[in-house]
């Protein structure tokens, strides 16, 4: 009985890969699919899996030691156990830091093949110069790429989870000179790899990028993350493409070509949401230290202050709402009892939406994530651009935990460090509630103009207790009852 090609069956599950995770991936460009679409991209990467254990398993020629089954078994069992344990524990509000470890764990493969490669596996001398010189690069620019995604990642993921502080002397000029020193020494590690494969070389290289990646993440500040999570994850996805170069998948370099390519446009949207470069992201330190000789500060001279009892009498008499979500709302996790407002507010036939800055939260879609998680309607998720033109026809409008996406500056004050980034425009609707715990500022360090105007009233307190407290005054009311 003639077995099936083995090189056949893996060409063909891997194609049936590739596309499925493209569907995926595009998928996951719509909310209302990004659960399917998820589902079918991790699918997908299972199926790839499943193809190359069958290879080996069907091809008699490629020996496969008992005992290298075993370790397989083994870390395919722990790997699956510790990602279902992610997925069920982690909460919302910490995703962004779950992301930065994943893109981390991708970077930390990338460069763990590469090194067994280079060290264990590579026998060069029986290749022609072509797969010489393609196996030497893609080795150096895995180890490289990946030394930096995963270094970068978890400092990426410790800034954002609170256990690494951004220390000063990162924010002066001087830490260009160590990056560019860094640098130079990689390239030159990398250099002396390709021409000579001096093995001595590789550990000069993993060191000096685990340290690049180190001095060019740790400056940044926690409000450039989103920038920062999407250039890690695309990096990831490079690395992964390298490493199919290294190992010889074509499956590897299409799915990181792809990821890597995401990535990158993920990244420059993310730029154009916040108003910045990606080099003033990456070499720029935070904005906020750019605005100590600009204007947009000052003190507030109209702040109005409320109760929530005001709150929920405009409520009541209000026809069209929408609600602005921000950090702060995952920070308190009161995304469910914000949809409890909501059905209350449904129930008396009021309209309500929600408007989705690009870079609300601390990563790309942080705050469609965690509204879906509170079962809100896709529908009633509006992005920027779709909804800013119903301002001006809205009878309320709640701010909960976003400061720098509702600042007027941004659009008014042409000397605002803000000025040129895309707003909602919520000044434009009738009443303006704010809930939020103090004045601080946003990211920007800059007051927020929106809290001065007439039309605007701050309701102070944690997001949640608010909210909990704005039920009890609707059922009051007898909102809701109908």
């Amino acid at each position: 009985m003639n077995l099936p090609n083995p090189n056949s069956i893996e060409f063909v599950i891997n194609l049936v890969s590739v596309l499925l995770l493209a569907l995926g991936i595009k998928g996951l460009s719509k909310v209302k699919s990004s659960k399917y679409a998820n589902r079918l991209a991790a699918f997908a990467m299972f199926l790839a899996v499943v193809g190359l254990l069958l290879k080996y398993l069907l091809n008699s020629e490629v020996g496969v030691s008992s005992s290298a089954w075993f370790w397989i078994i083994i870390g395919t069992s722990i790997g699956s156990l510790l990602g279902a344990i992610t997925a069920k524990k982690v909460p919302m509000t910490s995703m962004p830091e779950t992301v930065a470890l994943f893109n981390g764990s991708g970077g930390m493969s990338s460069l763990l093949v590469a090194l067994g490669e280079a060290i264990f596996n590579s026998n060069f001398n029986n290749l022609n110069s072509f797969n010489i010189f393609v196996g030497v690069i893609s080795i150096s620019i895995t180890i490289f790429v990946g030394s930096i995604t995963f270094s970068g990642s978890i400092v990426a993921m410790a800034k954002l989870q609170g256990w690494l502080s951004t220390p000063s002397w990162t924010q002066s000029k001087f830490r260009h000179f160590i990056n560019i020193s860094l640098a130079i020494v990689s390239l030159i590690a990398l250099i002396d790899l390709v021409q000579n494969w001096n093995i001595n070389a590789i550990w000069l290289l993993v060191i000096g990028s685990l340290l690049l990646g180190i001095g060019v993440t740790l400056p940044i500040g926690g409000a450039d993350m989103p920038v920062v999570i999407s250039l890690l994850n695309s990096y990831s996805g490079i690395a992964a493409a390298s490493a199919g170069f290294v190992v010889g998948s074509q499956l590897l370099i299409v799915a990181g070509a792809m990821v890597g390519a995401a990535g990158l446009i993920l990244t420059q949207v993310m730029c154009k949401g916040m108003n910045r470069s990606l080099v003033s992201v990456l070499f720029g330190g935070t904005l906020a230290s750019q605005t100590k000789s600009s204007s947009g500060g000052g003190e507030y001279t109209n702040i109005t202050s409320c109760s929530v009892e005001e709150c929920a009498l405009s409520l009541e008499a209000a026809n069209k709402v929408i609600i602005v979500p921000g950090y702060g709302l995952a920070v308190a996790q009161a995304q469910h009892t914000l949809r409890e407002v909501t059905k209350i507010l449904e129930q008396n036939d009021i309209e309500v939406n929600y408007a989705i800055h690009p870079v609300a939260g601390r990563m790309p879609g942080h705050m469609n994530v965690l509204l879906a998680e509170a079962d809100v309607p896709y529908e009633q998720l509006k992005e920027m651009e779709m909804i800013n033109p119903d301002f001006p026809a809205t009878d309320v409008v709640l701010v909960l935990g976003a400061n720098d996406v509702v600042n007027p500056q941004a659009k008014n004050d042409t000397s605002s460090p803000l000025y040129g980034m895309p707003v909602l425009d919520v000044q434009q609707a009738r009443t303006v509630f704010v809930i939020k715990r103090g004045m601080s500022a946003g990211y920007s360090g800059i007051k927020n103009d929106l809290f001065d105007l007439p039309n605007t009233s701050m309701v102070f307190g944690d997001a949640k207790k608010v909210l909990s407290e704005l039920i009890s005054e609707l059922k009051e009311l007898g909102v809701g009852s109908k």
